[in-house]
């Protein structure tokens, strides 16, 4: 079997403008970046024409470390759904450089069903997570010169949030003291990185309506706390201009083409295990401006990333999928049944039944949010058809819908018995109004107790003393009402990593509280999760090199 690179290299690429004319947008209407990747405006969008489109979400069991292949069963039912005669487009979160040159090396699908050209996507793409870098981080440098130039005339702070951040793996910067070696370096202070996934800018351009909502959401970031508790913001410090300035262009979503030539929208790129894990809802309504069946996903296991898409992106947008996926995999199953993570590739039909709990725990989850839930059991060339037949089984056993992708091996023709059951299942009972977790009004420790019992399965929840810190601060202030994001490990169901299967009973353990003003939901940091990831001990850059001009080693 050829590499993902190069069966990307492999594929003559179509003209952007061509891919473009596909969904009725006129080579007069995008911006282009080359001959094959285009920023298209957010102007395009058409409310009308999105309250008729069919949005699907996939998502997935709780992942092994290498994954389950949400993005590319997406990429895949994409695929099927245009082989069948749908007009249907894939709108994806761009891939970040911290897990390209980590563990995952790329993060635009796989085999035959991808989203071209993976080398610049996977990397630089359209400088979008440059410009959020480069805005979160001006807004630093701006704050800093604030407290320098005004240290003698009492306008200081008595507690600084705004950290900085990068988009690399780099634990060293977690916790640094910045500001060393006289007084003409800064004023010393504590302070860290996250990365950029994690940057407030990130969630705020995922979730602006346009280029006012998005200033009006930057001014409202709060930066800081004065000596008499009141919240010090970019409003303050009158800079949201320059930083609505660096995003004019990434506020726009960015056009590519699939494996067999179809448009795709790739916008914003948001962690699910460290913030809200969903695209732009600017990606989405344009791609459902522009056609009929729209497949999106939201990152990790449904437990993060599709909780958040529902809870956040869908209550503050408005939109509600047709149908929700469960992406599943014999080896994420056996890993669930207590299969050791280096024989999950042999078959143990034991371990895959054991297994199962974790699927249905996630299928009931969904069902928890009014959502019609299918399975898309994800086709490895290390499964057997026992497998496979055990998995079939058991969901039509509990009366839910499944299909085999073969996407990966097959492109779009490995994809249509799953493009077949979304169509048909669509078609018969689609899913209801969505129900939220939690109300607006419930207090923030009410939310996350909810999704905790609720969604994770917890007994309990318990906070340190930074956190209740936090939740002082914040009571009887409009940031009580905001949605709730709880950053946690995407491996359990708890926050413990190798609580794998279906956790019961725990407690959950919120470490730390991050207002996120802006993007006007709160950041619950619960257990060892860190907004800053490290790197594993072989990392991918390892392996990443140009040969003869050629990239190697994305996959």
């Amino acid at each position: 079997m050829k590499t993902d690179i190069a069966i990307a290299r492999s594929i003559e690429l179509d003209k952007i403008t061509n891919i473009a004319a596909q969904i009725g947008i006129t080579d007069d209407h995008i911006h282009n970046y080359g001959k094959f990747m285009a920023k298209v405006p957010y102007s395009l969008i058409d409310e009308q024409k999105v309250a008729q489109s069919n949005l699907i979400l996939v998502t997935a069991i709780t992942p092994t470390k290498a994954g389950i292949g949400k993005t590319t069963v997406s990429i895949g039912l994409t695929l099927g759904l245009n082989k069948i005669g749908k007009k249907a487009v894939v709108a994806l979160r761009e891939p970040s450089l911290g897990p390209c040159f980590g563990m995952k090396g790329g993060a635009a699908g796989g085999g035959y069903a991808q989203v071209l050209p993976m080398e610049d996507i996977n990397l630089h793409f359209t400088g979008d997570f440059h410009a959020i870098t480069s805005a979160h981080n001006m807004i630093s440098a701006l704050l800093d010169n604030y407290l320098y130039q005004n240290r003698s005339e009492g306008k200081g702070l008595k507690e600084i949030l705004w950290k900085r951040v990068l988009d690399i793996n780099d634990r060293s910067l977690r916790y640094i003291v910045s500001g060393l070696r006289g007084n003409a370096n800064g004023i010393p202070t504590e302070t860290g990185f996250d990365i950029t996934p994690a940057s407030e800018i990130m969630a705020i351009l995922c979730l602006s309506k346009n280029i006012e909502d998005l200033r009006r959401r930057i001014e409202k970031i709060i930066l800081g706390y004065t000596y008499e508790n009141e919240p010090f913001t970019v409003k303050d410090l009158g800079i949201a201009g320059s930083i609505v300035v660096l995003l004019k262009d990434a506020i726009n979503p960015n056009l590519v083409q699939t494996t067999e030539h179809n448009p795709a929208i790739v916008h914003g790129g948001p962690f699910a295990n460290i913030a809200h894990g969903c695209n732009s809802i600017i990606a989405t309504k344009l791609a459902m401006s522009h056609a009929d069946y729209v497949v999106t996903e939201a990152g990790f296991g449904a437990d993060l990333g599709a909780e958040k898409f529902f809870n956040i992106k869908c209550r503050k947008s408005g939109l509600a999928p047709k149908l929700t996926i469960i992406v599943a995999s014999a080896q994420g199953l056996k890993m669930h049944g207590g299969v050791a993570q280096e024989d999950i590739k042999k078959e143990n039909l034991e371990g895959l039944k054991n297994g199962l709990a974790n699927l249905d725990k996630h299928i009931l989850n969904m069902q928890s949010f009014g959502q019609t839930v299918i399975v898309a059991f994800n086709k490895y060339g290390t499964d057997t058809p026992s497998e496979t037949d055990f998995v079939i089984n058991h969901c039509k056993s509990q009366g839910i819908g499944i299909a085999v992708n073969k996407a990966y091996s097959d492109g779009g023709e490995g994809a249509v018995e799953l493009a077949n059951l979304v169509v048909d299942t669509i078609e018969a009972r689609p899913s209801d109004e969505l129900s939220f977790t939690y109300n607006n009004t419930d207090s923030i420790e009410t939310k996350v107790e909810k999704v905790a019992k609720r969604i994770y399965g917890a007994a309990s929840v318990e906070y340190s003393a930074t956190a209740r810190k936090m939740l002082k601060l914040i009571e009887g202030t409009e940031i009580e009402h905001y949605p709730i994001c709880i950053a946690k490990t995407q491996y359990s169901f708890s926050d413990d990593p190798k609580a794998y299967g279906v956790a019961k009973d725990f407690s959950l353990t919120v470490n730390d509280i991050v207002i996120n003003n802006g993007a006007e939901f709160v950041v619950i940091v619960a257990g060892p999760i860190m907004r800053m990831p490290g790197l594993p001990k072989v990392p991918q850059a390892n392996h990443i090199d140009l040969a003869d001009g050629l990239i190697e080693g994305l996959s």
